[in-house]
């Protein structure tokens, strides 16, 4: 059953791939990232605990990769606004008593707004950002995925972003 199951998904690759790869190209804009989610749907395919149940292969082969072409776009924004984030402006070269104290006034603000933050999103910020692990090593040493390690850092940032406004500080 389970080898008939795989010489099913190969016929699906060998009719449909092409198409496959075309479609998730034009949902994702990315010939690789395309070839990535389709083999990851193959992968899928294969996997299924009762193959017998998917009456339509190529409809759910399709379906899948989408749903995992939508995941990535998700994750991908989400990763390009946790990289635009930003507290502090870059420094002026020319540091002047006044904005050394605005600077030490900004950092104050912060630190007060971290410790408000609840203790796995603050241990998950303080070791991405100020620490500088990478979130796949912050999610390890959390014991989490590293998606809910960049949800809590987003939310950290977010968070400590709007308490400096508050606090004047930007």
């Amino acid at each position: 059953m389970q080898r008939d199951h795989g010489r099913r998904v190969a016929e699906l690759f060998e009719a449909h791939n092409r198409a496959l790869t075309r479609f998730l190209t034009a949902r994702l804009k990315c010939s690789q990232d395309a070839k990535e989610v389709a083999q990851e749907a193959y992968i899928r395919m294969l996997q299924l605990n009762a193959p017998g149940g998917v009456s339509y292969l190529r409809a759910f082969l399709f379906k899948t990769a989408a749903n995992l072409a939508a995941d990535r776009l998700k994750s991908s924004v989400r990763r390009g606004r946790l990289d635009e984030l930003e507290f502090f402006t870059s420094p002026d070269s020319t540091s002047s008593a006044e904005s050394s104290a605005a600077a030490a006034q900004e950092l104050s603000a912060l630190l007060q707004a971290v410790e408000l933050l609840p203790a796995k999103c603050r241990y998950a910020f303080l070791m991405h950002r100020f620490y500088g692990h990478e979130l796949a090593e912050v999610a390890e040493l959390m014991g989490l995925s590293e998606r809910m390690v960049r949800i809590y850092v987003e939310r950290a940032m977010l968070f400590c972003r709007e308490r400096l406004m508050l606090a004047g500080a930007r």
